[in-house]
């Protein structure tokens, strides 16, 4: 069995969640997000994106019903003990096998918490749900259950944090022993997300983000490579990621020779970075760590050019994309605690010049200052 935790520590978790549980009232839980899974039971797959659901009951049961193809996969990372499997066949409804089974566990009439809101229950298989156990069951959303206490991280999983920042850092090594005119993004990106993997890493939860030239104002990736010009500019985002744990960066960095107005807003980004730091303490919440950003690039003439969230919580995820709750954006009341893993990320894109600069790092949060993650410096960093 593939564990990265031991049996103690998955102990806690449950202990933790019935507690939740008991506090909402819940008869149980039907957990459709992976992330979920994974925390309670170290259940690591991708099927997730088909139908699967780990039932848990308030009294600590726990039956997995999955599809054929993650049967062994379960057995392999998982301590659950009792897996089902939901039969691919004809017009064969996942949902009605699940309320078979929630009869089985005499949940008939029960009080059941749903996580509606992942990527593991879409739209369509949500609507089946609700519409086959409408008279079954009272269905209760409770999405943001297991993300509250997924948020603040154990001392087992702060180590394996701390792998991932290191892997991380060693992506950023290898992408400035490449990037210089001519480089090829495609080779810029391999060395990146071998580095991870050579250390021991595993897949993002989304790709790596990687663009140069106009395309260095975009947040997000896309198909298609191109080779750096003697003057660029290339914008990184990427994480270091290690048993599923994310750690994220960004960077900037110029190629030939930066602009006045690289300059400018790096300067503008650095004061953002430390406003944050500032702020990013127990005590004040994630609105404020944004308006500590935000009052720092309206005073430098940015408002125009910055994003209207500046970072988030970061765990062990899953695709499509490795941002957890909660996220930095104005009037967000959720409260920041110690133990916390947080990216801020602060990106500046200015369409008229087609300039872009953006710095972002990872932290972990203490009872008072936070702990940056990364060992790499905030400095401009120029390739020729």
């Amino acid at each position: 069995m593939a564990l990265h935790f031991t049996r103690e520590e998955f102990a806690d978790r449950e202990t933790r969640l019935l507690a939740a549980m008991k506090a909402k009232k819940l008869d149980a839980m039907l957990l459709f997000a992976q992330e979920s899974m994974y925390w309670l039971t170290g259940y690591d797959t991708f099927g997730f994106c088909f139908f699967q659901c780990l039932v848990v009951t308030a009294s600590g049961r726990k039956v997995l019903l999955t599809r054929s193809a993650d049967l062994r996969q379960a057995r392999h990372t998982s301590i659950v003990e009792d897996i089902r499997i939901w039969v691919d066949r004809g017009e064969a409804s996942p949902a009605m096998q699940l309320k078979d089974l929630l009869f089985e566990m005499d949940l008939l009439g029960a009080r059941l918490g749903v996580e509606y809101d992942t990527h593991g229950l879409t739209a369509r298989n949500g609507r089946m749900l609700d519409a086959t156990l409408e008279t079954f069951a009272d269905l209760q959303d409770a999405s943001d259950l297991v993300a509250r206490l997924r948020v603040v991280k154990s001392p087992a999983e702060i180590q394996l944090v701390r792998k991932a920042a290191a892997l991380a850092d060693d992506a950023l090594d290898a992408a400035h022993a490449i990037i210089r005119p001519g480089a090829d993004e495609g080779h810029i990106l391999a060395a990146m997300q071998g580095a991870v993997f050579m250390g021991g890493g595993e897949y993002p939860g989304n790709p790596f983000i990687l663009g140069s030239g106009r395309d260095a104002l975009l947040c997000r990736s896309k198909a298609g490579r191109r080779q750096l010009d003697p003057v660029d500019q290339i914008t990184l985002e990427w994480a270091g990621v290690y048993a599923n744990y994310h750690v994220a960066m960004m960077r900037t960095v110029c190629v030939g020779r930066p602009s006045s107005r690289h300059q400018e807003m790096h300067a503008a980004a650095v004061a953002a970075l430390a406003a944050v730091e500032t702020a990013m303490r127990p005590g004040n919440s994630f609105g404020d760590v944004f308006e500590a950003h935000a009052h720092v690039f309206d005073a430098h003439g940015m408002a125009h050019h910055r994003l209207n969230a500046c970072g988030y919580s970061l765990g062990a995820r899953f695709a499509p994309s490795w941002m957890e709750w909660p996220m930095f954006y104005r009037g967000n009341p959720a409260l920041i605690e110690p133990d916390m893993v947080l990216f801020a990320h602060m990106i500046l894109m200015d369409s008229e010049t087609e300039t872009a600069m953006c710095f972002g790092q990872t932290y972990l949060t203490t009872a008072a200052a936070p702990e940056c993650l990364s060992r790499s410096p905030l400095d401009l960093v120029v390739k020729t």
